[in-house]
């Protein structure tokens, strides 16, 4: 949430409390009910049921106006997601400048002004796709393919942000 710029405002009053137990109580009590009483025991059927039926009824009950119109939704300006929204493991750079990631040995590239990475912590970034990256602070030195392969050392990161 904070790499996001989320701020989190917790609801710790009881009366909020109380308000998402009685909604959870709801849900549960009276979907269990709805969904034995219409006889559905197949995922499938289910599925159909809430989407079809349950929310939009459920909806129609419960749902009360906005006091204001318009969205609360600020856009995510500047914020790469793709380094936010993935997995992110800590490593410690070995005597060799490489480091262990899922039983692979990958070596940092070179790096103009660093001479050696042995004993920094650096973090490994695994996107969804496979692909990995290996930041040193907030500086990517390298870029690797699933298998480890390297793609792209500090020197062409840096030669492809100057080109935008």
């Amino acid at each position: 949430m904070a790499e996001l710029g989320v701020v989190m405002i917790a609801a710790y009053s009881p009366q909020a409390r109380g308000r998402s137990e009685r909604m959870f109580e709801t849900l549960q009590g009276r979907l269990c009910a709805e969904l034995s009483e219409q006889g559905i025991v197949e995922m499938e059927e289910a599925n159909r049921f809430l989407r079809d039926k349950f929310v939009p009824d459920f909806n129609g009950r419960f749902m009360v106006a906005p006091a204001e119109e318009g969205s609360a939704f600020v856009p995510l300006l500047g914020v790469g997601t793709d380094d936010i929204l993935c997995l992110k493991h800590r490593r410690v750079v070995g005597n060799d400048n490489c480091f262990r990631y899922r039983g692979m040995s990958l070596q940092i590239p070179p790096v103009e002004d660093r001479y050696h990475f042995v004993r920094a912590k650096v973090m490994v970034h695994e996107y969804p796709e496979g692909g990995m990256a290996v930041y040193h602070g907030k500086r990517r030195v390298g870029v690797y393919d699933r298998e480890g392969s390297l793609i792209l050392g500090a020197e062409e990161i840096g030669r492809a942000a100057a080109l935008g």
